[in-house]
């Protein structure tokens, strides 16, 4: 054989082990996941990715396992695939919309379909994060049934064991803090945040100047239900007291007054909360509110419940409220 044969007869055997090592690589990262891995409290749809079937096999029924801390769960229905739902206590109680639940949905099954192993495919739950604090770490652990086997993703890592050793981890839900929640961004404080059937957006604190005595709020808040709700408190760990104020002209005087008996949120529509108009009012403020700083705020909804959210400052000028005078 010549040199040339000789360089081939050697070089095969490499490729093909480099080849079967890739494609080890590729199935060995091919895990279940999340659709979106990070979430702050308040609602949450959870996508569960079933990747592959078992050593070749169609997947004909998947289990996903609902963790503690996720509560008032409802499966979407999917097309050629049976729901069935077990439920039990949870470990404490919840608010859920106003409402004290001890007990809900702790499992959701899928079966009779048929996911072949070449393909992929999405399972949805949704419910509300509830319980939960920044850091905390919640695992859906989720099982994949086949003719002959199965695959259970279930494994949870050690503390300080890199989940990406495990050979079967469970999907993983990281719970950012309120007003973050948006899978390969930072946590900004004036990002959406979900609550029962709100949605609240846009959410900023004005600046206060040297001496002003008040502090403004804003944000806009829409109620994608059918069912009207109502914002009846809000408290702030930096003032001593914090209204809901609205501003309108009086016989050619701009008059401001608190919103007797709450906010209401009609149904399917949108409030802002703007300069010159409705807004919050922080009283007895400890610290001026600096640009770049940012103010807590707790909102209590009569049915969607209670959201922490984190306002950040911005600068002062603008808008027509009385916070600046």
């Amino acid at each position: 054989m010549d040199a040339k044969g000789n360089i081939m007869r050697i070089l095969m055997p490499i490729a093909a082990a480099c080849a079967l090592t890739a494609i080890s690589i590729i199935t060995a990262h091919a895990h279940a996941s999340l659709e979106k891995r990070e979430a702050s409290p308040g609602s949450y749809k959870a996508v569960l990715k079933i990747p592959h079937g078992c050593d070749g096999q169609a997947t004909h029924t998947v289990r996903l396992q609902i963790p503690e801390g996720y509560i008032g769960v409802k499966p979407m229905p999917k097309p050629g695939w049976t729901i069935a739902t077990a439920k039990g206590d949870y470990a404490r109680k919840y608010d859920l919309h106003g409402e004290e639940v001890a007990s809900g949905v702790t499992e959701v099954t899928w079966s009779g379909g048929e996911l072949p192993d070449d393909f992929y495919d999405e399972f949805t739950v949704s419910g509300t994060l509830a319980g939960v604090e920044a850091g905390q770490t919640l695992f859906f652990k989720a099982t994949q049934l086949c003719a002959d086997g199965e695959v259970a993703w279930t494994e949870e890592p050690t503390e300080g064991q890199d989940p990406h050793s495990l050979e079967y981890p469970a999907p993983m839900l990281k719970i950012a803090a309120a007003g973050g929640g948006h899978e390969g961004h930072g946590a900004h404080g004036d990002a959406p945040v979900a609550i029962g059937d709100l949605e609240i957006s846009g959410q900023w604190a004005r600046a206060m100047l040297p001496g002003q005595p008040a502090g403004g709020g804003y944000m806009t808040i829409s109620n994608k239900g059918s069912e009207p709700d109502r914002l009846v408190s809000i408290t702030s760990a930096a003032a001593g007291r914090a209204e809901i104020h609205s501003m309108e002209v009086v016989d050619g005087v701009m008059v401001m007054r608190p919103a007797a008996g709450g906010l209401e949120i009609p149904a399917g529509a949108t409030v802002e909360l703007k300069p010159g108009g409705l807004h919050l009012m922080f009283m007895e403020v400890a610290e001026r509110f600096e640009e770049g700083a940012s103010v807590p705020l707790t909102r209590e909804f009569e049915k969607a419940g209670k959201v922490a959210l984190t306002l950040p400052v911005k600068a002062a000028s603008g808008g027509g409220d009385h916070s600046n005078h």
